[in-house]
């Protein structure tokens, strides 16, 4: 899947869609979920265009993928969510319900979070 450069999280990036920001460092920012599932919903993205956690874990270089994971476990820290527990959720491709094309990393937590997954019936 080629990066889409005018998807939201780029378009957050340049500045061009506010948003309410929690973090951001040279290779990461988060910032809260528009549609909160949760208490907390906190979205972490990198910076650089990769589309999908693949992607990511392929190209991106270790500074960017170890900033991008000491930045998630900071962000969830300072959250309140670390003793009460939290879920962390990379969706990736259709059959995830992936809506935008670009990496990025659900923190979720602030209550009870139920079953990972419902099973159909």
């Amino acid at each position: 899947m080629a990066y889409d450069p005018d998807n939201i999280f780029a378009r957050i990036l340049r500045g061009e869609i506010p948003c309410r920001k929690v973090y951001e460092d040279r290779h990461v920012l988060a910032f809260h979920d528009i549609r909160p599932q949760a208490p907390t919903h906190v979205l972490v993205i990198p910076k650089g265009p990769y589309t999908s956690f693949a992607d990511f874990s392929e190209q991106a270089t270790p500074e960017e993928i170890l900033d991008f994971i000491r930045a998630a476990g900071l962000i969830a820290r300072q959250a309140g969510v670390e003793d009460s527990g939290y879920r962390l959720i990379a969706n990736h491709g259709p059959d995830s319900h992936q809506e935008v094309p670009h990496f990025h990393l659900h923190i979720l937590g602030g209550r009870p979070l139920g079953p990972m997954l419902v099973q159909p019936d």
